[in-house]
């Protein structure tokens, strides 16, 4: 059975760090130089929720479901 995941980006919050895709250990964000990170391959998520817990601006909701 396969997870039922979504992943928020609040671009309100987000400082455009690249914290978030840097540390993501399956590349499911990507992010070029002065833009917002984008959920670019969301099957490859394993719900780790990494990306949310280490975003300083808590502008990353992951729902696993």
């Amino acid at each position: 059975m396969s997870k039922d995941i979504t992943i928020n980006i609040n671009e309100k919050l987000c400082k455009q760090c690249g914290i978030c895709s840097a540390l993501c250990p399956k590349q499911v964000l990507e992010q070029s130089y002065g833009s917002y990170p984008k959920v670019a391959h969301l099957d490859a998520c394993i719900g780790c929720k990494l990306c949310a817990l280490r975003c300083p601006d808590f502008a990353i909701e992951v729902e696993v479901k």
